[in-house]
């Protein structure tokens, strides 16, 4: 069924609201608006915070991982108090003080690929802020199975990167990365900085937003790359592989 807005909520969002692009119509878009969250983390934290505020109706948020201390100085949604506990629980308690109107939906677990699918095909929006290889190609290809659009953030040391998978004829991740080799270093490994993950999130929840409720351009086709260090930005057009084994034309056949 779809909701419509209380007066409590059109006052919370009356910001928004205000934007003539956005208005009544888009706000009860979030409201009915259903959105996965993979990565409870540096990049999942702003993410589900951003669009939990904005207004979107259901969060599902997906983490195996525990809060560790070494998570606390970019991972927004935990605190002290929550070390040991489940990333997801942590969040869903951040989120809830933050706007109660959201449903939040917590899996503390890996999802099995039959899991993935199900949950990918329930989303609208499907937000990738985990941080290897394996997990985006397998989140990749549920999405383009269950024709999901994706919206993929990753971020490490200086730098970070944003970009849009399943819309029209645009690419998808395996596209950008045919290389499955999971050899890709982490932040544990190398390093990051905190406010990048802030800035790569809520590039992420911008653009949820954006095509949850059908507004101005997306990045879908482009990669737009960050580097903190030179304060620079990039944006790389990205194209279609017709030869790519997830979504390829021999794939689709």
């Amino acid at each position: 069924m779809t909701e419509t807005l209380s007066d409590q909520q059109l006052l919370r969002y009356s910001r928004q609201i205000m934007l003539p692009e956005l208005d009544i119509a888009g706000q009860e878009k979030l409201l009915n608006s259903r959105v996965l969250v993979i990565g409870a983390g540096g990049l999942g934290c702003p993410v589900a915070m951003y669009l939990s505020a904005a207004g979107v109706g259901t969060l599902v948020i997906v983490d195996h991982d525990d809060v560790d201390e070494s998570n606390l100085q970019r991972q927004i949604a935990h605190t002290i108090r929550d070390l040991g506990k489940p990333k997801v629980f942590s969040v869903t308690e951040s989120l809830h003080a933050q706007n109660p109107d959201t449903r939040v939906m917590a899996i503390a677990r890996k999802l099995s690929e039959p899991e993935l699918l199900e949950e990918a095909g329930a989303a609208d929006v499907v937000v990738d802020c985990t941080d290897n290889f394996q997990s985006r190609h397998a989140i990749n290809e549920a999405c383009i199975r269950t024709g999901t659009l994706l919206v993929s953030g990753a971020a490490i040391g200086f730098s970070g990167q944003v970009a849009i998978f399943g819309l029209s004829d645009g690419p998808c991740y395996h596209c950008l990365y045919p290389d499955t080799d999971d050899q890709q270093p982490t932040c544990s490994e190398s390093g990051i900085l905190s406010p990048v993950t802030g800035v790569i999130g809520s590039i992420q929840a911008t653009e949820t937003i954006k095509l949850l409720t059908n507004i101005g351009q997306s990045l879908s086709g482009r990669l737009m790359l960050f580097d903190a260090l030179s304060m620079t930005w990039q944006t790389l057009n990205l194209s279609r592989n017709a030869n790519c084994s997830v979504c390829g034309t021999k794939a689709r056949t």
